[in-house]
């Protein structure tokens, strides 16, 4: 295993790239449970048939970090392809929308439920619990799916070969649930990014689609924004605090 070529950088994980394959190296405080969990997400995904990388290897290194080794996929990811061609960007967008639903299609009845990693996450977050309540209330109205959610759906985790494939890649928060939610995550991600005019695009694109109303999906942000703020970013806090409060007014 040879560690030369870097080809990104996380604040938890380094990417390499070994000929063929591609080593995902995690920090040295990344639990064993969370990298395990995530090669076998991965490795039930690649199951499904869609297109992903497949994981070759989990290994542990000389000092003690974990990495899995996976298929290297050649090609740009979507993220990249819309900032080099901004004229195209509406067509990679519809591209984007397109396999997102073709991913929802598949089903993965081994990975986590969605609703119950929801739960979760809103029991750690630091809101009031009158706003943990009204959460979880929400999440228990929504109707239970068992579509493949990607759960971190945005144009940088998809590529795009040189014969025009797509791969999706970064298969951490798989969960089994419902695609609005999974739609929501996308429509957040793309705002917590500062793309709000992109954002609109793509909830019309998805929901245009997958003839799903734009209200459903939205009812889902108060709960994925409750989610998000698990992770502690200080520069988000005051937007993901303005969606949660959503519960209370309505």
């Amino acid at each position: 295993m040879k560690l030369d070529t870097v080809m990104a950088e996380r604040a938890d994980k380094t990417i390499y790239r070994d000929g063929d394959k591609v080593v995902k190296v995690f920090s040295a405080d990344k639990k064993k449970s969370d990298v395990l969990n995530e090669a076998l997400n991965q490795a039930r995904v690649e199951e499904s048939g869609l297109n992903i990388p497949k994981i070759y290897d989990v290994a542990r290194l000389d000092d003690g970090r974990w990495a899995i080794v996976m298929e290297y996929v050649k090609g740009k990811t979507l993220a990249e392809l819309m900032e080099e061609n901004p004229a195209q960007a509406d067509k990679y967008l519809s591209q984007f929308v397109d396999l997102q639903l073709k991913m929802h299609e598949k089903k993965v009845p081994l990975l986590n439920k969605l609703k119950d990693k929801m739960t979760r996450k809103i029991s750690e977050t630091d809101f009031s619990a009158t706003v943990r309540y009204e959460l979880n209330v929400r999440l228990e109205s929504m109707p239970k799916h068992t579509k493949l959610c990607h759960g971190d759906f945005n144009p940088s985790n998809v590529i795009l070969t040189e014969n025009g494939d797509a791969c999706i890649i970064d298969w951490a928060h798989a969960t089994q649930g419902n695609a609005s939610a999974d739609a929501a995550r996308t429509y957040l991600l793309f705002c917590l990014s500062g793309k709000k005019d992109t954002a609109e695009k793509y909830l019309k694109l998805f929901c245009k689609k997958s003839d799903t109303a734009k209200q459903y999906v939205l009812k889902w942000l108060p709960i994925v924004a409750a989610s998000q703020s698990v992770k502690g970013k200080p520069e988000e806090k005051e937007m993901l605090a303005e969606w949660v409060d959503v519960v209370e007014y309505e």
